[in-house]
């Protein structure tokens, strides 16, 4: 396996955020010889394509060249048009050739990789200039690969070479015996085919090397244990920033807690500890919800809010601690508390009626409300 500059094992794959960085360095997997491949096999099917275009122009501007009137020769605006007339046929066939092989050789360096470009690649690597680092490099693994692969190539372009030869060795002794100029051009076709299969060739070390440099990325990605933690922590945030952010998200929800207390219909309150507030929309969907709750400090802002507002606070101990204990704010209440809560909803209800003058004074809140067994919680 791969290891960092003090020896430690890198064991681990890279994580999304090594590679996100490796990226913004230029750092991704490419292949040179899948470009030099691309490029040279470009250039022959360019070649077989347009180059009886390119060969014909040539001979054009052959015949222009050594055909002139000897008044040319006294006259540089002559000589200026002479050679912009023997030039301009060859140009566009020439133009569509290297614009082939410029886009070629983009495409072929990016078939590996993607289109990448980073400004911190072009950096200079002051640490390259190291003897000890240079030396390394000759001496290291990837030295041995190149050397490795450059043997293979030689091998292989050999071998092809000869191969292609034997096959058209009666063929190519046929040429000495044919009239001009079809032998020439026909000689020229040959060629162009020979030099297209041995650019095919290289196929073999591109089905090689391709493979190699994608595993070779990967390994040179891999991280220890403790750089995966490094990285967490440092994505995570240090302790005390986090412990900052939870407590200002904390005070946000709280503020926010309490600016609903104005909107709701009852607070239950344990009158030491516990302070709930609850609203119930009689024409909505929804089950008494809690829209605040609290303990201690908390707990008295609710009460001092609910007073500010005319909100009626009603102390029943078991019923608030079952609630705080069981129900987030937003949410309703359990099923099973729905009894003792329509108890204090009627109560109030008969309250206000009574403040109105529309009937009696109601009984007294029984202190022993229908709390199921399971709801009972001590402060």
């Amino acid at each position: 396996m791969a290891e960092n500059e003090n020896g430690t094992e890198r064991s681990e794959e890279a994580t999304p955020e090594r590679i996100r960085k490796s990226k913004e360095k230029g750092q991704v997997a490419r292949s040179k010889e899948l470009a030099t491949a691309s490029v040279l096999i470009s250039a022959a099917i360019a070649m077989m394509t347009f180059g009886g275009r390119l060969a014909y122009e040539l001979s054009i501007m052959m015949k222009r060249s050594f055909t002139f009137e000897r008044s040319v020769l006294f006259s540089p605006e002559y000589i200026w048009l002479h050679l912009s007339t023997s030039f301009y046929g060859l140009a566009w066939p020439m133009f569509i050739i290297l614009f082939m092989l410029f886009v070629i050789s983009i495409l072929g360096s990016s078939l590996l990789g993607g289109m990448l470009f980073s400004t911190k690649a072009l950096m200079p690597k002051w640490n390259r200039l190291s003897p000890k680092a240079g030396l390394k490099r000759m001496l290291g693994m990837q030295a041995w690969v190149e050397l490795l692969k450059s043997i293979l190539k030689v091998l292989v372009v050999v071998g092809a070479a000869w191969w292609i030869l034997g096959a058209t060795f009666e063929h190519i002794l046929h040429l000495s015996v044919s009239s001009l100029p079809g032998s020439v051009y026909e000689a020229l076709d040959m060629l162009l085919w020979m030099f297209l299969m041995l650019c095919c060739s290289l196929l073999i070390i591109v089905a090689i090397d391709v493979p190699y440099q994608i595993y070779k990325h990967k390994e040179e990605l891999k991280m220890t244990k403790q750089e995966i933690k490094d990285e967490y922590r440092n994505s995570e945030g240090k302790p005390e920033v986090k412990q900052r952010i939870r407590q200002l998200q904390y005070e946000a929800s709280q503020r926010k807690m309490m600016e609903d207390v104005p909107d709701a219909d009852v607070i239950v309150t344990n009158p030491t500890h516990y302070s709930v507030a609850l609203k119930y929309e009689q024409n909505g969907e929804r089950a008494p919800y809690v829209v605040a709750k609290g303990v201690d400090f908390m707990a008295l802002k609710i009460r001092e809010v609910a007073r500010d507002n005319e909100i009626p606070v009603m102390e029943s101990p078991p019923l608030c601690r079952a609630i705080y204990h069981t129900t987030e704010i937003n949410e309703e209440v359990p099923e099973e508390l729905f009894i003792a809560i329509a108890q204090i909803l009627a109560y109030i209800y008969q309250l206000e009626q009574f403040r109105a003058g529309r009937s009696s004074r109601p009984k007294s809140l029984p202190d022993d409300l229908n709390i199921p067994k399971g709801f009972h919680y001590k402060d």
